[in-house]
């Protein structure tokens, strides 16, 4: 079976934060970090931010949910190591739903927001969260939560069983 190029996903809300950014990049030996994110798409003010804040030597895509289902899906990033970012999970549901192949997806930050609940130190869910995760676990991925890659992953689904 022919790879994408997608080598690891990772929902943070911060997208390109960092160190952890730094982090991930080494430690998942990355080339080109893919931010999914429609509204990121339209913005030149977050464009700039995420410009500034790649790793050196790493290519930066930002596309909509749709240029990116269509490029990955064209095989544009075959036999690259990409890292793909998202904000929230149904960036990523939409491109399940558009025949993109996901590894295993990696939580890292979602913050607190109206009517959210907290499942895990830097992670908070809403219904459309659950309703997302729920989608994607159906789909047979492996979700799992992570801050840093020194941390142990959790999975996923146990911390929305406790949370119940």
């Amino acid at each position: 079976m022919g790879t994408n190029g997608i080598k690891h996903v990772r929902i943070d809300e911060r997208l390109i934060h960092g160190q952890v950014a730094t982090m991930w990049t080494n430690t998942i030996k990355t080339n080109r970090i893919m931010i999914v994110d429609d509204a990121v798409v339209k913005s030149d003010m977050e464009k700039v931010a995420l410009k500034t804040a790649v790793p050196s030597g790493v290519k930066l895509s930002i596309l909509t949910v749709k240029g990116a289902a269509n490029n990955i899906n064209n095989g544009k990033y075959e036999g690259q190591q990409v890292f793909l970012i998202v904000k929230s999970p149904h960036a990523l549901r939409g491109l399940v739903d558009a025949g993109v192949e996901l590894p295993q997806i990696n939580v890292g930050n979602m913050s607190t927001k109206a009517g959210s609940r907290q499942i895990k130190k830097s992670v908070s869910v809403t219904e459309e969260d659950l309703e997302d995760f729920d989608y994607l676990l159906k789909k047979g991925i492996k979700i799992t939560a992570q801050m840093v890659p020194s941390e142990d992953a959790v999975e996923f689904a146990s911390l929305l069983k406790n949370k119940k």
